[in-house]
């Protein structure tokens, strides 16, 4: 690690300060909360698995009543889990998942970092994990972060042993312990010592937990307490902590915002035990550093705050800038810089934005932005210059109090400019469980800076500074109001199949459409679109000329060469070539109200199932759980697909039918309900008495896994059973067939060990657990060396029809293009026609 050349800015007289979209002053609440912040010198290091991990509400605590600099470290992005809000996963849901712990951070005030290594599913103890992660790999990112964020106490959230619950959280608090012992050593990664410098924390505790029936908290361990009411957030630290913590949306994380204290405990890992406060034997003031000066200083401009004119502060914040710049400790120098700057210009009710009409923009294309600037201080502040992308211009202008200021200026995107992406996902990854990072500086950060910035050079007083205004994307939106996005630079064009897979049968010809956007002006002309598998060419069109506009092309590749093709997954690449240049990506754009546009780039692919799938149904009902593929992969494979509301089970009785509701559910070949249904769709308690009409009287109905969290039935089946946290992790774990004569494993296809071969990250999690004589498991399974499950799917004959509950992984499956899972599950969905 950190052996390739990166590009390091070092700064010196003036001080780079940048945010998100816009430079915006705090409330003047926040600033007072900063100035508090700016006085302590202790930091936290919050360390565990998955975004969700994080104590919420020990985080707004520390960083609202102890005012101590905290940081939540996640070793993964969550790429693993599953998605309540729509389909995306993998890499995509990681990036969900990502800016839903930034929009966290915004609320409890921590700052984020995380790892390279890539949540890979539920691993069941450390041993499974580190077949994975590479150990040293995921240390020396832990040790970067902590020779980078310096925090003198890092708190683990687990421990390192079964009763984390989870492989990769266990997983955390042995790397933690490693990473502590290593970060002081200069031996350690010695490469990282060019761009930081050696850090020793004074200790790691484990914050203790009483989750369900595991209590780990003892009274002998250090206690603190947590949860004041703080007035001037209007609610206690708990209460904050819940509408934080409610942010992880696409895990269904929503908590209650909880009044009143409570107690959190701590034991000792490593390092100098504390006996009775977290910072036992920690520097705390400037005073207690050798700066008294500087405690003295902020002790008077905290007393003097003034919450309704912070501007106020302004001469004794600049006359403190000149003392901290004097400091000796260059790392502790840069750090309170930072936060002073951003208090001053807080202070100074600044504001500033680069932005313009258009969402995206090309690389060597022109643009028209407006520079905004406003500052609310009767001490002015100075625009002295501009950078434009590298063209500087002088103004020494003075910002008068509360008037904007806007400036028109037409600027080229630099044609070498990158396309805006996740740093993380810009390249392939190193494998399935760590990502690829272009400049292993990057590694720790959420997400890149903006590369595509103008620079102000701006004055208050006799001191300069230089803040950064990254190009951003601004509009109305008549619901949210003003939104201030990224601007997002893309290819002059973009390469998609029409639909994420496709399905053919034996003998059957390859109908492909493929997209060309065109998102520049230029015109491209003789261009040829090839498609290629395996490097090879297998076809494509040749186009005359794309002037602009956007075309789809249809392309037939006949079943003759499908035949020599001896896979029964291909993955076909698209490119197309126009003027000695090549372009093969496809956007895969994220929309949530919640969250900021999200971009990334992947190679212009799509997965072709082909085999011997049969499927003997024309029409399923289906009941939405969390957002899974299955309905649209349905389609696909030619099968009319309704998505069941309250009105089909009932309005549009027909009364001469008799029982009109039973009558409008038993068109249908087969009723599904989505992965973790009874988890989401709360209408499902009215639903299920038809449902279970519609299986007795002679109709299909499968249901997928569910979990017990936040249930909506407790009956699920007909015949009772019950879920349990039984999982079979290994995907390539032996699968026996219990009855392999059972007609669900014959008809329409005849199911086998190869089907489960190829499957991805799991079998299936949440296996029931006991249930009643009437269900007929159908195949047995474990991981290794644990005890043979036979829950991953149950079948019962109810009246004239039948009832599968099944909680096999189909949801990852099928979007991966896995023929035999395709082929067990239209057998599930064929039962009807069969049993």
């Amino acid at each position: 690690m950190f052996k390739k050349v990166s590009t390091v800015f070092i700064l010196g007289f003036y001080t780079v300060f940048c945010s998100a979209q816009q430079v915006r002053p705090s409330k003047s609440s926040e600033i007072y909360r900063e100035l508090k912040t700016l006085k302590q010198l202790p930091k936290v290091l919050y360390l565990a698995a998955h975004p969700d991990d994080e104590n919420t509400g020990l985080l707004s605590w520390l960083i609202n009543e102890q005012n101590v600099e905290t940081g939540y470290l996640s070793l993964t992005r969550g790429d693993g889990g599953q998605n309540l809000l729509g389909t995306e996963q993998g890499a995509a849901l990681g990036l969900i998942r990502t800016h839903e712990l930034l929009e966290a951070r915004k609320l409890d005030g921590a700052q984020q970092f995380f790892t390279r290594a890539i949540d890979f599913g539920f691993s069941k103890n450390t041993t499974d994990t580190f077949k994975q992660w590479d150990a040293d790999s995921i240390t020396a990112d832990v040790v970067w972060v902590i020779r980078q964020f310096r925090p003198d106490v890092i708190i683990c959230r687990f421990p390192p042993n079964a009763a984390a619950g989870h492989g990769q959280h266990a997983a955390s608090a042995v790397v933690a312990e490693k990473a502590f012992k290593l970060a002081g050593d200069k031996k350690a990664f010695p490469d990282q010592l060019k761009y930081v410098n050696v850090w020793q924390p004074k200790r790691v505790l484990w914050n203790t937990f009483r989750f369900g029936g595991v209590n780990t908290t003892a009274e002998n361990q250090l206690k603190v307490t947590v949860g004041q009411y703080d007035a001037q957030l209007g609610m206690g630290y708990g209460e904050l902590a819940g509408l934080s913590r409610s942010l992880h949306k696409s895990q269904g994380a929503g908590t209650q915002s909880v009044a009143g204290i409570r107690t959190e405990y701590f034991a000792h890992v490593t390092g100098e035990p504390a006996k009775t406060t977290l910072f036992d034997g920690v520097t705390k003031t400037w005073t207690s550093q050798g700066n008294a000066d500087i405690d003295q200083s902020l002790d008077k401009i905290i007393s003097a705050f003034n919450f309704n004119k912070p501007e106020l502060s302004l001469p004794a914040l600049l006359a403190l800038r000149k003392k901290v710049t004097e400091l000796k400790d260059t790392d502790l120098k840069k750090d309170k810089i930072k936060s002073l700057d951003h208090i001053i210009l807080s202070c100074a009710g600044f504001m500033g934005e680069v932005v313009t009409n258009q969402a995206e923009a090309v690389a060597g294309d022109h643009y028209n932005f407006r520079l905004n600037l406003i500052s609310r201080a009767e001490n002015p502040v100075v625009l002295d210059n501009v950078q434009w992308l590298g063209q500087s211009e002088s103004f020494n202008r003075k910002l008068s109090k509360d008037s904007l200021i806007t400036i028109q200026h037409d600027l080229q995107i630099p044609a070498d400019a990158a396309l805006t992406e996740p740093y993380w996902l810009a390249k392939p990854p190193v494998n399935t469980a760590t990502f690829s990072v272009p400049n292993d500086t990057l590694v720790g950060l959420p997400e890149a800076e903006s590369t595509l910035n103008v620079l102000l050079g701006l004055k208050i007083g006799s001191e300069k500074f230089q803040v950064k205004l990254p190009l951003s994307f601004k509009k109305l939106d008549p619901v949210r109001g003003d939104v201030v996005e990224a601007l997002r630079i893309v290819p002059a064009l973009e390469l998609k199949f029409t639909q994420p897979l496709y399905v053919v049968k034996e003998n059957e010809d390859l109908h492909l459409s493929l997209n060309l956007k065109v998102n520049s002006g230029k015109k491209f002309s003789n261009g040829k679109v090839n498609l290629m598998y395996n490097g090879e060419r297998l076809g494509g069109a040749d186009v005359s000329s794309l002037n602009g506009k956007d075309t789809t092309i249809d392309y037939v590749i006949p079943k003759t060469k499908l035949a020599a093709i001896h896979s029964s997954r291909l993955q076909l690449d698209a490119n197309f070539v126009a003027d000695g240049v090549t372009y093969n990506k496809k956007q895969v754009l994220i929309q949530y109200p919640h969250l900021p546009s999200l971009q990334y780039f992947a190679p212009a692919t799509v997965t072709v199932m082909k085999g011997d799938i049969q499927a003997k149904v024309k029409k399923v009902g289906y009941i939405e759980g969390a957002g899974d593929f299955i309905p649209e992969f349905l389609r696909i494979a030619g099968v009319q697909v309704d998505v069941l509301k309250d009105e089909d089970f009932y309005g549009n009785i027909d009364e001469s039918a008799g029982n009109g509701s039973q009558n409008k559910l038993s068109q249908y070949d087969a009723i599904v309900l989505g992965v973790r249904a009874n988890n989401t769709e709360k209408k499902l308690g009215r639903w299920m008495p038809f449902l279970w009409s519609y299986a007795k009287a002679g109709g299909n109905l499968v249901m997928q896994y569910n979990t017990n969290q936040d249930t909506t039935v407790d009956q699920l089946g007909m015949y009772n059973f019950s879920i349990a946290n039984k999982r079979v992790t290994e995907e390539n774990a032996v699968v026996t067939f219990l009855n392999p004569n059972h007609k669900l494993l014959n008809f329409p296809n005849k199911i086998t060990a190869d089907d489960f071969k190829g499957w991805v990250q799991e079998r299936g999690a949440y296996f029931p657990a006991q249930w009643d004589a009437a269900y007929e498991p159908l195949f047995e399974m474990h991981d290794t060396d644990e005890e043979p499950l036979q829950g991953s799917t149950l079948y019962a004959k109810y009246g004239k029809g039948n009832f599968i509950y099944t909680p096999l992984a189909f949801f990852r499956q099928l979007p991966a293009g896995n023929v035999g899972a395709a082929r067990l599950f239209f057998n599930f969905l064929s039962a009807q026609k069969n049993l």
